[in-house]
């Protein structure tokens, strides 16, 4: 089947410091894509533009600061003049017993993964309207499609992000725009503490977890689809995950 070459189209990634964010950025480089790496921490994705080079250049913002949709989308069309690809991708993870949390940090998770995401979508969408084309797609997760009861603030805001995906998808039919979500299962990264090399791979071997590059690749395979194929949920997870 025909795929669709990602050569000189401009992404946006958010939360491009590690994990699925940093692998996802690895590939589109090496598919041609420009790269715009977004994140809290200055030094992690100021490390990656330079380990891609001249595919990528990085910018340091929060998601919870309304300004950072408007000056993401400004800057990536300042730069390279047009915005083919988003990657909502940033997010903060809290587990555990909701009346054992705190509502503050519930919130903030909420500005994050719900907010943030709506934000840099809106911003990048002007632009894409005006070039009748482009590709929004949000990480989501497992939790998006099943309420997990150990992560219940988590859970609800990835079920939050799967309705604004399937609601936005439909009402930009018109304007050549795809919308989509990768949903993995429990992935052997950061954002779950899972660092170690030897700790992924042991994950890996007992089919518990999947790295993080195994979710890039879905990402591509879902921006490399013909132009007239959205995949609208790509739901992925470890084999032996119990969901």
């Amino acid at each position: 089947m025909d795929t669709t070459s990602l050569a000189d189209k401009v992404a946006i990634i958010t939360g491009a410091s590690s994990g699925i964010g940093a692998a996802t950025a690895r590939l589109l480089a090496a598919e041609g894509c420009r790269v715009m790496l977004t994140a809290r921490s200055q030094a992690k994705i100021e490390a990656l533009a330079d380990e891609l080079g001249t595919a990528a250049c990085a910018f340091t913002a929060d998601l919870t600061d309304p300004a950072t949709g408007p000056r993401l989308a400004e800057c990536a069309l300042g730069m390279f003049g047009r915005i083919d690809i988003l990657l909502a991708n940033a997010g903060i993870y809290i587990p555990g017993e909701f009346t054992e949390g705190h509502p503050d940090d519930y919130a903030t998770l909420i500005d994050t993964n719900v907010t943030g995401v709506m934000r840099c979508i809106h911003a990048v969408l002007p632009a894409m309207r005006d070039q009748h084309s482009g590709d929004i797609l949000i990480t989501s997760s497992i939790s998006g499609h099943v309420d997990i009861h150990w992560e219940p603030v988590y859970s609800a805001s990835k079920h939050a992000v799967e309705s604004l995906a399937h609601t936005l998808r439909r009402q930009l039919l018109g304007d050549n725009i795809r919308v989509g979500t990768v949903a993995p299962g429990m992935v052997a990264n950061e954002l779950w503490g899972i660092t170690e090399e030897a700790a992924i791979a042991r994950h890996v071997a007992e089919h518990t977890a999947l790295r993080s590059v195994d979710v890039a690749r879905a990402i591509v395979f879902m921006l490399t689809q013909p132009p007239h194929i959205t995949i609208r949920d790509l739901v992925m997870v470890p084999q032996r995950q119990d969901l």
